[in-house]
Parts: structure tokens; C-alpha cells; sequence
């Protein structure tokens, strides 16, 4: 199909659906609904599930609100702002903080089971989880337009409104400290949406919100450092010879991205290393290389459609996205959520396709200059990453926190769960500002999916204020 075409068709079916939501939800009001059982899970749930819409403009995002289950009055809210763009509160809910996950049986054709989950970061908190931007999970728009707007500086701008009227409708909640996190891609635009929030505080918006740090976990932050980092790394982690990566740094200049295409020696031995890494799994380097599992419509890839998928759908990433699919995508699943009826195609996941690969704009291109701006605020502020992810090498995040020009507070150090070793940890200073760096021992992207306990005392403590 015509790419001309397919934008046309895309378009259009945007037009049509934002039209019936429109005559179905023009005038609903804003509210959110207590969640008392959710299908896969036996009986009551035993903590506070609120899920709701929140209208900014004419888009409405959904999110998921899980009180605290130890002094909800007192502790901490978190807003978790998950990677793609395009992925959903959801993950966030089910494979990294939140209280429950999927148990470990079959996925296919039947509704996964529910259980608690161990080390959720709502026992100490309480935390939002948001569908943004526009079109990811079940958020949607009225106005097709909006679909073709989304970016990070606008999608900024709308979490600092919907954090404002989730305020006026919670307003108990309104003297709480207040954190922003970020995984992933989330973590670009953690930075984004504090700078978007102090901001407002001191023009007098109201609610206030007693913003009091953000964290950032395996977050992207700047594309050029990343993929330099990325040679490097393999290099420290055994993956690529001596004599390689010497020939690379030699050839290359120390510079592997946008390489000129006259300078044949480092294209070919890039293209060396590529051969050793390319069947590495990037999520986590010691875990099972897995194809991501999806049914494949287009002409020129129905041979890979045909492959047996036997041995893919057995990896560990692919069997939960079964689970969140047929889970998410169950009716009475989206009954029991509150989810208004004919707002939203197929969930997915990660909607990848219409978000981040279809009409969203990338407006930011490094998150370095608004983590500088930072620096003069009184806040506090946790970098963290796996030290077994290729996604985001943790030795780029020490790169660009270097550039920040800090002062070292605590120089490297091990710190500890359970008296073993769980990672290493630097912090830094300026004036009242401090930035906690540390890294998690054997987590891949993203720590939380990989190490619960390890980054359960990770966050308490640092929430505390107290050292790792």
C-alpha cells in the first residue's frame, strides 16, 4: 500500500472514531472510579485502585491510581511516566512498581491469572500511572488533530495540566511531596515535565504542587552519547576482542555514530563488531536473544510470519506481551477498569506503531540541557540503570551527569540490600540540588522489570533522603 495512502487511511479512521466519541463522551465529567476487583485476580483487591479520565483540551488520558498501603495521608505520590513513546501506564503497573503482576502460567487464548506483587513501590507510595501521550493505552482525543500534535514539550505541557486537575479532584492529596519518574523514553521526559511543573508553580498555578525531586530510570537522555557508549561497553563487557576495539577506537576516531562513508576501515569494523553483538539480547546481555513475538502482515515479511514461533513465544519478554494483550484487551477486563466503550482500537502494550512510529513529533533531541536547568532548583534528583543493558550503557549516563558540572558529594561506592552488594552509587551537589547516581548489579532496561527488591530499598531510601 502507498505510504500516501496509508497516512490517508490512518487519518481518516482517526476523523471517524474522534467524531463518535465525540457524540458519545462530549460532555462527561471529570471523575474517577474505585476499583474493588479486577477478573484473574481471586477476591477483593486489597489496596485502593482508582482509575479515571483526565480532560486536557479536548484529549482525555487515562490513568491508574494505586494509594499507598502504608500512610496514604503522608507518603509520597509518584507520577511514573513510561518509555516508547506510545507505551502504557499498564506495563508500569504490571512489570515494574505496581502491586500485582501475571502468575507464570500459559498466556495464549485464556485471561492471565493475577497475583500481589512483592517490593511494589506502592507500599510506601502512592503512584499514578498515565497513558500519554495521546493514543497511547486507552487515552484518546475528540479532535483528530490532536493525534498529530503530540511531542515532548507539548506532552509536558499536558502532564502539567492533568497533575493540576487530578489535584482539584484529590485535593487531600495537595500537601504531599511529589515525585516525577521516568523509565526509558519516559526518562527524556521526566526532566521535561519538572521544568514544565516548577514553571507553573511560580506563575501562581493552582493547585500548587509540592514538587520535591524525579528520578530517571535507563533513560534515554541523548542519542549521540548512547550509541557512543555502546562500543565501549561491549568492549568492557567481553563481548568484542582487545584487538578490535582497538582497530575501532583507532579507526573511528572515538566517534561511532553518523560515520563518514569514505572512512571504510571503521565501517568495516563496525560492521566486525555488529557480527559479535548482534544476537546479543540488548535488554539484558545475559539473557536468551528473543525476536520480538508479533504477527506480521506486510507481503515482505510473510516468510518471517510463516517461521515457527514456537521458540519465541517461550521468551521470557514474549510470553508477558501475551499476558498484557490478552489481558488488556478482554472485555471484561476494560468493564472492570471503567474504560469508556468504542474510544480506542486494539490496546497494545506499547502502541508503537500509531505513536512513536506514526505521528509523533520528537521536539527534543537531548535531555541534557534541561537536567542543567535543573541544577538551580531545590530538588533531588536519582539517575539510575541496569549494569547488563545495551539499550542505554550505564557508562553514557556517568558521561553526560559529568557535563552537568557538579560538585562530587560521595564518590563511588557499593550499596547494599540484604548486605550484598546490589550496585554502585556517586551523588553530587549543587547548592540544594543533589543527584543520586547509581547503578543496579545484574538489572537490565529496566532495573524495576529485572531487580523488585534491590530497587524497592533503592527508592525508599532515597525518597528518605537518606544515602543508598
Amino acid at each position: 500500500m502507498p505510504l500516501c495512502s496509508s497516512i490517508h487511511d490512518w487519518k481518516s479512521y482517526i476523523f471517524m472514531r474522534s467524531l463518535l466519541v465525540l457524540l458519545l463522551f462530549g460532555s462527561t465529567a471529570l471523575c474517577g472510579s474505585i476499583i474493588k476487583t479486577l477478573p484473574g485476580f481471586p477476591g477483593i483487591l486489597p489496596f485502593k485502585l482508582e482509575t479515571g479520565y483526565i480532560k486536557v483540551e479536548s484529549s482525555e488520558f487515562f490513568y491508574y491510581f494505586v494509594e499507598s498501603q502504608r500512610n496514604p495521608s503522608k507518603d509520597p505520590i509518584i507520577l511514573h511516566q513510561l518509555g516508547g513513546p506510545g507505551c502504557s501506564g499498564l506495563n508500569g503497573f504490571f512489570s515494574q512498581i505496581g502491586p500485582l503482576v501475571f502468575n507464570s502460567s500459559t498466556y495464549e487464548a485464556t485471561l492471565p491469572s493475577l497475583q500481589l506483587a512483592s517490593y511494589s513501590w506502592t507500599e510506601i507510595s502512592s503512584v499514578i500511572f498515565i497513558d500519554a501521550p495521546i493514543g497511547t493505552g486507552f487515552s484518546y482525543s475528540t479532535n483528530p488533530e490532536d493525534y498529530f500534535l503530540s511531542s515532548d514539550t507539548n506532552t509536558a505541557w499536558i502532564v502539567n495540566k492533568f497533575m493540576r486537575k487530578w489535584l482539584e479532584d484529590h485535593l487531600e492529596f495537595k500537601e504531599n511531596p511529589f515525585f516525577v519518574g521516568g523509565d526509558s523514553y519516559g526518562g527524556l521526559l521526566a526532566p521535561i515535565y519538572v521544568q514544565e511543573i516548577l514553571e507553573g508553580n511560580k506563575m501562581g498555578q493552582e493547585p500548587f504542587i509540592n514538587l520535591k525531586g524525579y528520578y530517571v530510570g535507563s533513560a534515554h537522555t541523548d542519542t549521540d552519547i548512547e550509541e557512543n557508549s555502546k562500543i565501549p561497553y561491549v568492549y568492557r563487557m567481553g563481548l568484542i576482542s582487545d584487538d578490535l576495539y582497538e582497530r575501532a577506537k583507532e579507526s573511528c576516531g572515538g566517534n561511532y555514530v553518523n560515520v563518514d562513508a569514505t572512512n571504510t576501515n571503521c565501517l568495516n569494523d563496525l560492521a566486525k563488531i555488529d557480527q559479535c553483538t548482534k544476537h546479543i539480547n540488548e535488554h539484558h546481555i545475559l539473557r536468551t536473544y528473543c525476536e520480538q513475538f508479533a504477527v506480521q502482515s506486510k507481503k515482505d515479511n510473510q516468510i518471517q510470519a510463516r517461521r515457527s514461533t514456537e521458540e519465541m513465544i517461550w521468551c521470557e519478554e514474549n510470553i508477558r506481551g501475551l499476558a498484557f494483550e490478552n489481558w488488556a484487551n478482554n472485555k471484561r477486563v476494560q468493564d472492570a477498569l471503567q474504560v469508556r466503550k468504542g474510544t480506542s482500537k486494539k490496546w497494545h502494550r506499547c502502541n508503537i506503531e500509531d505513536v512513536s512510529e506514526g505521528t509523533y513529533i520528537y521536539d527534543v533531541k537531548s535531555g541534557i540541557g534541561y537536567h542543567k536547568n535543573l541544577t538551580n532548583s531545590s530538588i533531588e534528583v536519582l539517575v539510575y540503570l541496569g549494569d547488563h543493558e545495551l539499550v542505554i550503557p550505564h557508562i553514557s549516563a556517568e558521561q553526560w551527569i559529568k557535563s552537568l558540572n557538579l560538585t562530587v558529594h560521595n564518590d563511588w561506592r557499593p550499596w547494599y540490600t540484604a548486605d550484598q552488594v546490589a550496585g554502585y552509587t556517586m551523588t553530587y551537589k549543587n547548592f540544594n540540588y543533589r543527584l543520586t547516581y547509581a547503578t543496579v548489579k545484574g538489572a537490565g532496561h529496566s532495573p524495576t522489570e529485572y531487580k523488585r527488591k534491590e530497587c524497592f530499598g533503592m527508592i525508599q531510601r532515597w525518597m528518605n533522603n537518606s544515602p543508598l
